[in-house]
Formats: C-alpha cells, structure tokens, sequence
C-alpha cells in the first residue's frame, strides 16, 4: 500500500492536468513530455516490456509501484496501468517520495 502523501501527490498532479495514462504514454515519452513513468505492478508482461523497454530507450525515469486499483483510485479513473507525469516539479517530488534510485 502506497503512502498517504504520495496517493495525494498523484491525485493533485491529475487535478492540475500534469499527468496522462494510458496509451498516450508512449507517444509523450518519445516526444521527451514525460519525466516519470509509474507502472502499475499488476499490469501485463507485455505492457510493462513495452513501457520499460520505451523510457530506457528515451531515457524517461520509471518504477513499477502498487497495482492498477490503487493507483487508478488516486486519480478517480477506472483500471489504468501505466501514468506519464508530465511536470518536472511532480516528477521529481514523486520520485522522492517513492524511493526512486535508479
């Protein structure tokens, strides 16, 4: 289970529209608009290949943290697997947060 403030940080970011799921992920990651990538646990092989394969190649942060319920709830949406955050400042808050060391 996630942290209170990390829940909060993914609910303010899809508030203030700094955060897109979904298949629009991967063209934001080409374009260099993501700077995070989360990755629902519980998401596919295929989907979690093809997202880690994508932000390795652009070189975009990512994590696969918590399962799509948890993560789709912070954010009011229904079964999303994979979040673009597309603010630097959100980006690097959330990764603090979440012990990102990679």
């Amino acid at each position: 289970m996630m942290e209170r403030k990390v829940r909060s940080l993914l609910s303010l970011c899809q508030r203030a529209g700094k955060m897109n799921t979904g298949e629009i992920t991967e063209g934001l990651i080409a374009k260099g608009e993501a700077y995070f990538v989360i990755i629902a646990g519980d998401a596919s092989d295929n989907t979690k290949k093809k997202y880690i394969n994508k932000c390795e190649f652009y070189n975009v942060p990512w994590l696969i943290c918590s399962d799509k319920e948890e993560l789709s709830g912070c954010i009011g949406r229904y079964e999303r697997s994979v979040f673009a955050i597309t603010d630097k400042g959100f980006a690097q808050k959330l990764m603090t947060e979440l012990d990102y060391s990679k």
